[in-house]
Formats: structure tokens, sequence, C-alpha cells
């Protein structure tokens, strides 16, 4: 699996949008076509699909 980047301010409002606390997660995955981000858990490695 790809190694997780800091998410951009854009990404952020996306994760925020799906519940979650942006700063403790990654942006594995940025999928524009599916309108999809996969996401890291900074500290345990749970991944998530959210929806964009």
């Amino acid at each position: 699996m790809k190694h997780g980047r800091r998410p951009t301010r854009a990404q952020k409002d996306i994760i925020k949008q799906n519940g979650l606390n942006p700063n403790n997660w990654l942006v594995s995955k940025n999928l524009q076509h599916e309108r999809r981000l996969i996401i890291v858990h900074r500290y345990t490695g749970t991944v998530r699909k959210c929806l964009a």
C-alpha cells in the first residue's frame, strides 16, 4: 500500500464532512473519477473510504 500524504485544504473539508478529524488522517489515494478518497489513520493504520 502507498504511504499516506498530508491532505490538502479541499481534502480536509471532505474528511470533515464525513465526520472525521482531518488532523488524524492521511490521504493514500485520491480517486477523482469515482469522487472518493482513500484515507489511512495516522496512528493506527486503519483504512477508510470517504465519498467526496
